[in-house]
């Protein structure tokens, strides 16, 4: 073997011809790797690497005993130089897989547009062409999109373990091959691509993969910003034009409101997280505003480059006459140049106003005041548009400035719509302190809900504040109401949609949601008349986590809309009321299959009762990358929400490394962005409203659901030694040393599953390729069913996966995890629990439980293997499993150096390696 290219196990198959462009990639890219390997470390790490990708794929796909013993002497015998090595090239070709699977996703979408393949599920060009299948017509699609409202969230969620600097690297090389299918080049060009691919996998393989100092807040508010630069600001706009395109297709021109907004947690998430202060959010606020009027005045320049239109030539209006006359540009080459003069006069008004929310001296002329808002930064805009459209020029307004003018209207001058969030436990001490230091003897703690709801509700209807500002606070206060005044700021220079949104985490009752508002109108967020009007500037959003609070929650929003005060807060929003829903805590706390369950349950109570009390229902969907925190293929989990669940109104999290796969692509980018509005479009509109499933199946559902949650509960919270072994057999220990987040890893200082948060366990669970928290129980609940049933328990179970697409969609992400664990690779982090009789019984069970869990899916799905029907999906661990085997192998063997000897920080670093590379191979796992 000479490279590895050649030794990477792709040697061509019977496959759909379709596939080979994939494989001379990664062939490629591989073969690059491998002679960077070679040529920086030499033939012996060369050799050794390929020695040992031999020995795991025996080990992984035969389970050979022979080459599971000769890989351990081998990986323990290597020294830390050696595995670095050894690791930083399997991580490497995880990494180069996952750009050359992207590209070949391009590239097999633009072949089907390219060869007019019926539209693919998903597309936009689906949504519409089921749309018009069923009669619905251009009107009910525009007033659709004129009420509905879509937000991808962007979190700082730990789990992305990429540096900025590898990933920019990566984009270098995603560019390289883009170019190289797109364009057919010359043998010159060849040679100089190809020399541009060696310089970026040299570049990476002499950086540094892992971050040396831990992430602040503002890290990774800068990091955030990136996929606007990458993404957003492009695609976002380009998205709406395609859809009004669309709609024109049948009538006249439409311009529909921005429903599509970006969100971002990133600075304004406190829960857990100490480091996001005031300060904090003001500069990610300042961050936010800079970059997009860096961009309106980047592309107002291009514009004045491009609308060279000449007054003798063209006609323009008399509104776009008068900004002309305004503009500061007095240069003679210029002064027959209306559209410039014009985008001259607008651009030094952005510059204007750039100086105002900086705080800098303006220019003393007085045609050239601030925009006062966006929406007069858009106005201007228009003037330019509607003179060009009417005087013969359209095509030219369509083009640059189509874009500008729709960014205007969606990013404003905030950029981004920042979510601030806290528990439910701060804000409750706050208030009982201001309370108490307002009239000693309160004692908010001690009060029951109802004494509380009385309290907030008398609080509530005076305008006077409870704070005092000769008063001295704790530091928690004075910190909580800082960031408050700081949002009300932001408030008063960006407009409403900078901050819209507080929400409340472990919310569980209705005093949960009144001690918000109550410090809301502390800082003037939220305003009372004295004589019972009350309004708010923000929405008040409760986060329902655990399986009891996603039992009560509708009983919960019920009694809120019950009392006349807060029906008054919530039609001051537009009598919209938005719900978030934890997939992450509530799977840790009851399991997958629970957790499900009772997610689904929850927004049917939800669906009920805002239909009763007559408010319109916006559900924000807390779902993490990996399906053992809410992840999944987005698109069926939106079309599997209950019927009502919907109806074009639907926030959803984007978390940790799946930002970067979703987002740092321009064309996987709008892609993700056309799936989420695509599948809203077909969840509202598409699917008959009251699609109830069959009465019979959710009964089966209730009884699955408690024999799972049982099951998971007696493993995870009821054996004893359960914690030593999960501490013992994961690296959660070692995830801690990462510098991948500003929040800390668990709520407190405790080896207890409880204080844990849901991301490193779920994060831990990954590594170790067990993935437990995305199956365990579903085996046992299957079992048991079906054993009480025995004559018709299974074709039952195979008629609830053909009919309900929430079971479907159940067992199809089931399905995935099941095909990225490997119970041979787990075994051997099972041997790093010290105590044999314990991890002989719990991994025993564990191994008991997942076989139980393959026999039963594989037969209610009808499958003889995993990802049967998910063809793309078992291409892709084929292609990547070889590679991000050995990562745990070695991952074990230093585990077991570390723990034994935990003074070598070169072993430390080399599992903090193999956390990257595992990651990257696995792609979703957090």
């Amino acid at each position: 073997m000479t490279n590895l290219a050649l030794s990477s196990g792709l040697a061509p198959r019977a496959e759909d011809v379709k596939d080979q462009p994939l494989r001379d990639d990664i062939r490629l890219l591989g073969r690059i790797l491998g002679d960077t390997v070679r040529d920086q470390e030499g033939d012996e790490v060369f050799d050794l690497v390929e020695r040992i990708r031999q020995l795991s794929i025996r080990f992984h796909r035969d389970d050979d005993q022979a080459a599971r013993d000769e890989l351990g002497t081998l990986l323990g015998a290597l020294p830390a130089d050696r595995s670095l090595d050894t690791i930083r090239a399997f991580s490497y070709f995880s990494h180069l897989a996952n750009i050359a699977e992207d590209q070949h996703h391009i590239r097999r979408n633009r072949a089907h547009a390219i060869a007019g393949s019926a539209p693919r599920a998903g597309s936009l060009a689906y949504a519409f062409s089921r749309a018009e299948q069923m009669g619905i017509d251009r009107e009910t699609l525009a007033h659709f999109f004129s009420g509905a409202r879509m937000s991808p969230v962007l979190t700082a969620h730990p789990t992305e373990v990429r540096r900025k600097s590898t990933l920019n690297r990566e984009m270098e090389i995603a560019a390289e091959l883009d170019r190289r299918e797109r364009v057919v080049p010359t043998p010159q060009e060849r040679e100089e691509g190809e020399e541009i691919l060696r310089r970026a996998v040299l570049t990476l393989w002499q950086t540094a993969l892992l971050r040396r100092i831990k992430l602040t807040v503002l890290d990774e508010v800068a990091n955030g910003l990136s996929y606007y630069d990458y993404t957003f600001l492009t695609e976002v706009p380009r998205l709406y034009c395609a859809i009004e395109d669309r709609l024109a297709e049948a009538g006249d021109e439409v311009q529909l409101p921005s429903f599509l907004r970006i969100g971002s947690w990133i600075g304004g998430d406190r829960d857990g997280n100490p480091f996001v202060t005031a300060e904090v959010l003001k500069e990610t606020v300042r961050l936010h505003r800079d970059r997009i009027l860096a961009h309106y005045e980047e592309e107002l320049v291009a514009l004045g480059a491009e609308l060279s239109l000449a007054q003798r030539l063209v006609t323009v209006s008399d509104a776009l006459t008068e900004l002309a006359a305004r503009s500061p540009d007095r240069s003679q080459e210029h002064r027959e140049e209306p559209y410039r003069l014009a985008l001259a006069y607008v651009l030094e008004r952005l510059r204007q106003t750039a100086r105002k929310l900086r705080g800098e001296p303006l220019a003393t002329v007085e045609a050239l005041a601030p925009y006062a808002t966006a929406q007069e930064f858009r106005a201007d805009l228009d003037v330019i548009h509607d003179s060009l459209v009417a005087n013969g020029s359209k095509v030219l307004a369509r083009g640059r400035l189509r874009l500008l003018r729709r960014a205007a209207d969606c990013f404003g001058f905030h950029l981004a719509c920042i979510d601030l969030r806290q528990n439910s436990d701060v804000h409750e001490r706050v208030v009982a302190e201001l309370l108490e230091k307002a009239v000693p003897g309160t004692d908010y703690a001690g009060l029951d809900e109802e004494a509380r709801i009385a309290l907030l509700l008398k609080e509530l209807a005076t305008p006077r504040p409870l704070a005092s500002p000769f008063i001295a606070y704790s530091e928690e206060t004075c910190s909580e109401l800082d960031i408050l005044r700081e949002a009300a700021a932001a408030h008063h220079a960006l407009g409403r949609e900078v901050i819209p949104n507080a929400i409340i985490s472990k919310a569980e009752g209705v005093s949960d949601l009144l001690e918000v508002a109550l410090l809301l109108k502390e800082v003037g967020l939220v305003a009372s008349d004295g004589t019972g009007g009350l309004t708010s500037e923000v929405n008040i959003i409760p986060l329902f986590e655990t399986i009891s609070d996603l039992k009560a929650c509708a009983k919960v929003m019920d009694r809120a809309f019950s009392l006349p005060a807060y029906r008054k807060l919530v039609a001051s929003r537009g009598a919209e009321q938005e719900v978030m829903l934890g997939y992450s805590d509530s799977n840790k706390d009851g399991g997958f299959v629970t957790s499900g369950w009772e997610l689904y349950k929850a927004e049917i109570g939800l669906i009920e009762v805002f239909r009763e009390h007559k408010v319109r229902l916006r559900l924000f969907h807390g779902r993490g990358g990996s399906v053992g925190r809410g992840g999944g293929p987005s698109y069926d989990a939106i079309l599997a929400q209950p019927g009502g669940a919907v109806n074009g109104q639907i926030r959803i999290t984007e978390q940790g490394e799946i930002i970067a796969s979703k987002y740092s692509n321009p064309d996987v980018g709008r892609r993700n962005l056309e799936i989420l509005v695509s599948a809203t479009l077909e969840a509202s509109l598409l699917q008959p409203q009251n699609k109830a499933p069959r009465t019979e199946f959710l009964t089966a559902m209730e009884d699955i659901s408690d024999t799972a949650f049982a099951a998971y509960r007696n493993l995870v919270y009821e054996t004893e030694g359960f914690e030593d072994y999960f501490w013992s057999s994961t690296v959660i220990n070692e995830i801690a040393t990462l510098n991948i987040g500003s929040r800390p890893a668990s709520r407190a200082r405790t080896r207890s599953i409880e204080k844990l948060r849901a991301i490193p366990w779920v994060f831990s669970w990954a590594q170790c390729r067990l993935m437990l928290p995305a199956w365990y129980g579903f085996g046992t609940a299957v079992e048991a069913f079906v054993a009480r049933r025995p004559d018709y328990g299974l074709s039952f179970l195979k008629a609830m996966q053909h009919e309900w697409p929430f079971f479907r969609t159940l067992l199809s992400n089931m399905d995935m995890v099941l095909a990225k664990s490997s119970l041979a690779i787990a075994s051997r982090y099972a041997e790093l629990v010290p105590d044999v009789e314990l991890r002989t019984a719990i991994f025993g069970r564990i191994r008991a439980e997942y076989e139980l869990t393959l026999k039963h899916l594989l037969a209610i799905m009808d499958q003889q293997k995993l990802l049967e029907g998910n063809p793309l999906l078992d291409r892709s661990i084929r292609n990547r499993f070889p590679y991000l085997d050995p990562l745990n192998h070695l991952q074990v063997e230093l585990l077991r150096q570390h723990r034994a000897s935990p003074g070598d920080d070169k072993v430390l670093h080399g599992i903090q390696l193999s956390i990257n590379g595992i990651s990257a191979g696995l792609r979703n796992s957090g």
